[in-house]
C-alpha cells in the first residue's frame, strides 16, 4: 500500500528542465537526471562518479518509450560510451547512495533485479542485448537491496518515468473500460492521465491492412519479441498490460490499420471514448 512521502529535488543550475537531484529525505538513495546535452555539466558533479546502477531513456523510431539498464563502479565512464555508441536516448538517470557505499557486486545485483522487474510490468521495451545473472551476494544485503529498489522506483516515476510502475486495475479503482469488437476478437482498455491502456488478455487481428504503416509493424513485431503479445491460433494476444501514448495508436495495435481510437473505443453501453471523454 503506498504511504506518504516526502521527496526533494534540487536544481543545481536553476531549471527544472536541465539536471535534477531526487531523495526521499530520510533514505540514502539518490537519482540524478541530466539530458543527454547536458554531460559536461552533469560531469562536474561527484555523485554521477560513484557506484550505481544508470538508465537511459529514450524513444524508438515509432515513438515506443526505450530504455537501457547499466550498472557501473563509475557509473559515468559507462554513461561516456554510451554516449558515443548509442543514438536513441535523451535523458539518463543515475542511483547512487549518498555515501557512494554500493559495491559493484551489489551495483549488478541492482541491475539484474531492475531489468527483471522492467521486462516484467512491461511499461517500456528493453535496448539490453542480453539480461544479466542474478550475482551471489548475503542474503541479509540482498532484502537490504530490494528495499532501495522501492526508493528508485518512486524516484524515477517522481523524475517522470515509472518504469516499475504496475498497470492500473480498473475493477479495484472504479475505471470506466472502453472496448473494440470485430471479427469474433474482444480488446478491452482504459484511458488514464498516462494515455490508454491496453489490458491483459485483450485480443488483436493478426493480419494487417494497407493502412498499416512500416513503423506499426515493427512496433508490433517489438510488442511480440519483448513478449508483450503472442500469437495464438489466428490472433495475437496481450500477455501484460501496455500503455500506450493515444487511444488511436492502441486501437491501430489491435485492428491492424489506421484507425480513430476516439471512435473505435466504446463502454459497455456503446458509447465511444469521444462522446464520454470530449464531449
Amino acid at each position: 500500500m503506498s504511504r506518504p512521502q516526502t521527496i526533494q529535488i534540487f536544481l543545481p543550475d536553476g531549471s527544472p528542465t536541465s539536471i535534477r537531484e531526487a531523495e526521499i529525505t530520510n533514505r540514502l538513495v539518490k537519482a540524478i537526471l541530466f539530458p543527454r546535452n547536458k554531460m559536461q555539466e552533469v560531469a562536474k558533479r561527484e555523485l554521477v562518479h560513484f557506484t550505481g546502477v544508470y538508465f537511459l531513456f529514450g524513444l524508438k523510431e515509432n515513438e515506443a518509450p526505450l530504455v537501457y539498464i547499466g550498472e557501473g563502479e563509475e557509473c559515468f565512464d559507462r554513461i561516456k560510451e554510451h554516449h558515443r555508441l548509442k543514438d536513441f536516448w535523451t535523458h539518463c538517470v543515475v542511483v547512487i547512495t549518498k555515501t557512494n557505499e554500493y559495491t559493484k557486486t551489489e551495483g549488478k545485483f541492482l541491475e539484474h533485479y531492475c531489468l527483471k522487474k522492467a521486462a516484467e510490468i512491461g511499461r517500456y521495451l528493453i535496448e539490453n542485448s542480453n539480461s544479466s545473472k542474478e550475482p551471489s551476494i548475503p542474503e541479509s544485503r540482498k532484502y537490504d537491496l530490494l528495499d532501495n529498489f522501492e526508493t528508485i522506483k518512486i524516484l524515477l516515476a517522481t523524475l517522470g518515468f515509472p518504469i516499475f510502475e504496475e498497470g492500473i486495475k480498473s475493477t479495484k479503482l472504479n475505471i470506466d473500460e472502453f472496448y473494440i469488437k470485430f471479427k469474433g476478437l474482444v480488446a478491452k482498455g482504459i484511458y488514464n492521465d498516462e494515455g490508454f491502456v491496453i489490458l491483459k488478455g485483450s485480443e488483436a487481428r493478426k493480419e494487417t491492412a494497407g493502412s498499416f504503416r512500416a513503423t506499426q509493424k515493427a512496433f508490433r513485431q517489438k510488442l511480440i519479441e519483448f513478449n508483450i503479445i503472442a500469437s495464438k491460433s489466428d490472433r495475437l494476444v496481450f500477455l501484460h498490460d501496455y500503455i500506450f501514448p493515444t487511444p488511436s495508436a492502441a486501437s491501430d495495435i489491435i485492428k491492424g490499420n489506421s484507425s480513430n481510437g476516439w471512435v473505435e473505443w466504446k463502454d459497455k453501453d456503446g458509447k465511444t471514448l469521444d462522446e464520454i471523454k470530449r464531449k
